[in-house]
């Protein structure tokens, strides 16, 4: 029901990814009349409503969601997945009011202090996961090595890059003498961690592919994605312009289309949309609030593959496990 477009949006993305995975059931909640107008009485049998009486709003305060907004579409989803009665809920909401809300239903797996938001990022190697992307500003030690833990069972999970997937810690050097005390604590804490750990990385090795997972904390990590996804816009409005600028570019535009749609398709923000807020007893996908149709069917399919895969039940294992195990 939110984000920037709301069911004009979010209902279509649904109807495609139900025809897509005809073996997947989708609920889709919220308002009666807004799902009805979207739906307009056509719906491939996998596909079914539960309404709710209340909305998420982007400005509500997530304290004041969480407590008056029980019979709200982004409640009514978490509590589906609280019940096992569903294995995800996938929302372009009010990002802190849906983790206030996941956090408090769903509670966190054991061995996990807080949860993260975790994303694919494109990178020379196809892509690199990045966490926390927003869920916490400012985090302990202890808390930036059990990200890496989870980022790190993630990656081999559904990237299959490696099988012991490549952290890096996000720092201002790469030198062991860089950083603030925070960073230097996590990262002895990191070293001696059962995972494969490279040391500090900088910020243009997120896109290099020296890593399949970079760590740092919310504050800092939604400031990178959110300049990345500026410069992103930047290249291609700047393309755009100079290739038609004079007659002569727009007929070198022509000779090059293919390679341009190629790196477009490529970079294209949408193709990576859907964070999952991981360190959470259960699966919750949160979608840009701005995805178009394509955006969100893409955080649909990051939340049918974290369940096929069973994630949450595979870091409890891993962060259980004992070392070397």
């Amino acid at each position: 029901m939110s984000g920037d477009r709301g069911p004009s949006v979010s209902v279509p993305a649904a109807l495609a990814a139900a025809r897509e995975f005809t073996e997947v059931r989708f609920t889709l909640i919220g308002r009666e009349s807004a799902l009805q107008h979207e739906l307009a009485g056509a719906a491939p049998k996998n596909v079914s409503c539960l309404f709710a009486a209340d909305v998420v709003e982007m400005t509500d305060h997530p304290r004041e969601a969480l407590r008056r907004k029980k019979d709200s579409s982004m409640r009514r989803a978490i509590d589906l997945v609280k019940t096992q009665e569903a294995h995800a809920c996938v929302s372009a909401g009010n990002t802190g009011a849906l983790m206030a809300t996941a956090h408090f239903v769903l509670k966190m797996l054991p061995g996990v202090e807080r949860p993260a938001i975790v994303s694919l990022i494109p990178s020379r190697g196809g892509h690199t996961y990045m966490l926390d992307l927003g869920a916490n500003a400012s985090c302990t030690p202890a808390q930036l090595c059990q990200f890496a833990v989870m980022g790190s069972v993630l990656a081999a999970d559904l990237a299959g890059a490696h099988e012991r997937p490549r952290v890096g810690l996000l720092n201002i050097g790469e030198e062991e003498i860089k950083g603030n005390e925070i960073v230097q604590a996590a990262h002895n804490l990191m070293t001696a961690a059962d995972i494969n750990y490279v040391g500090f990385v900088e910020g243009h090795d997120i896109f290099s592919d020296k890593v399949d997972v970079v760590v740092t904390d919310g504050f800092t990590g939604n400031v990178a994605l959110k300049a990345m996804e500026g410069a992103a816009r930047l290249i291609a409005d700047a393309m755009r312009e100079e290739f038609t600028r004079t007659p002569m570019r727009k007929l070198g535009y022509l000779a090059a289309r293919p390679a341009l749609r190629a790196l477009r398709t490529r970079i294209d923000p949408r193709r990576y949309n859907g964070a999952s807020m991981i360190g959470l007893n259960g699966i919750v996908i949160k979608s840009h609030g701005g995805a178009d149709l394509f955006g969100f069917q893409r955080a649909i399919e990051v939340a049918v593959l974290e369940a096929r895969n069973g994630v949450p039940a595979r870091i409890a294992q891993r962060l259980s496990a004992p070392r070397g195990a």
